[in-house]
């Protein structure tokens, strides 16, 4: 029973389990994720660590019910007998990094050893990085003509939306979840209509919500605006600047409101551009349709290719997860 129950498990459970098995075994450390989604992920970074010594589980932290997301996740994982070297958790930082020990839950997660955390929001954030965009769309329409600078525009988004995302962190800092909600500042970063003939036109729009909403704070808590500033002051030794603030505003607020809503006009054009192509070069209407066919059959569709994109193992943040991993086997 208690091996089915995998809220059971400890770190001394599995170590004695381990001495049943010959010496030359393995060592299996199971990994706690979040959700399905996560399994990938942590699968692709743990990976790098696995040798003749040592390997991974990354399994979800039930086994007899469908409960998920981060709590059940660090439920066994932070409890005093749950971690160790051979069970670790593995979550989305949320807010929790930024906190920097604010909050008990934020102190636990940064402070364990055996807690893994993607320093992001989220790991749809990476999957988000800006650097890795143009390869996301080429995937999706197999065409390679790059119509928008990726990094010059996630550099103007995050720049507009950083003064207002410090005091969504300050609210969350002093244990305030309700004058300024996380859901209320996504309310306000978000894009709206994206028209790829003028690009700039959907960051002016949301510079003007953006600003609007910063003068009513700056108005309503006068006295705090110093402590705002010195909160961006010390943020900067954790990875957030003017030019990154879309890595930590919440993962699917990024995803769905911001990339996807650039993306989805940018790719329908290059589907377009390739399409009129085959028409042109055809000799035939049946060599149009078949080569038309194939074109189809061959692209995937924007959201699968997001959730498949890797291209992000060059960002600094993902560079410092890994440096924890490595430190833990040291």
């Amino acid at each position: 029973m208690a091996i089915r129950l995998r809220e059971n498990l400890s770190s001394e459970y599995l170590a004695a389990a381990h001495k049943l098995y010959p010496k030359k075994s393995r060592r299996k450390i199971i990994a706690y994720v979040e959700s399905y989604d996560d399994i990938s992920f942590w699968r692709s970074l743990l990976a790098d660590f696995e040798n003749e010594e040592r390997y991974f589980q990354i399994m979800l932290p039930s086994s007899n019910s469908l409960a998920k997301g981060k709590k059940m996740a660090l439920m066994s994982a932070l409890n005093s007998s749950g971690l160790g070297g051979n069970l670790i958790a593995c979550v989305d930082s949320d807010y929790d990094y930024l906190l920097q020990g604010a909050t008990h839950l934020s102190q636990r997660i940064n402070e364990s050893r055996y807690v893994f955390q993607t320093y992001t929001y989220a790991i749809e954030n990476y999957r988000c990085f800006a650097g890795s965009l143009h390869e996301v769309c080429v995937q999706s329409t197999l065409n390679d003509r790059q119509l928008v600078d990726f990094n010059e525009f996630m550099k103007q988004y995050s720049q507009i939306a950083y003064p207002l995302f410090l005091w969504s962190v300050y609210f969350q800092r002093k244990r305030d979840v309700s004058t300024f909600s996380i859901s209320e500042f996504c309310s306000y970063v978000g894009l709206h209509e994206v028209d790829i003939r003028d690009i700039n036109h959907c960051l002016q729009l949301l510079e003007r919500r953006v600003s609007k909403k910063l003068s009513e704070l700056e108005r309503e808590f006068t006295g705090s605006k110093a402590d705002v500033q010195s909160l961006g002051d010390e943020l900067v030794s954790l990875g957030l600047t003017p030019d990154t603030t879309y890595l930590f505003i919440q993962g699917h607020h990024i995803m769905d409101n911001v990339i996807v809503k650039l993306l989805n006009p940018i790719c329908t054009v290059l589907r377009r551009e390739r399409e009129t192509e085959i028409q042109s070069l055809a000799k035939t209407e049946e060599q149009y349709k078949n080569e038309l066919t194939c074109y189809q059959n061959s692209i995937c569709s924007l959201e699968v290719m997001l959730r498949k994109n890797i291209d992000y193992r060059e960002l600094y943040l993902y560079k410092k997860l890994q440096k924890k991993v490595e430190d833990f086997f040291q």
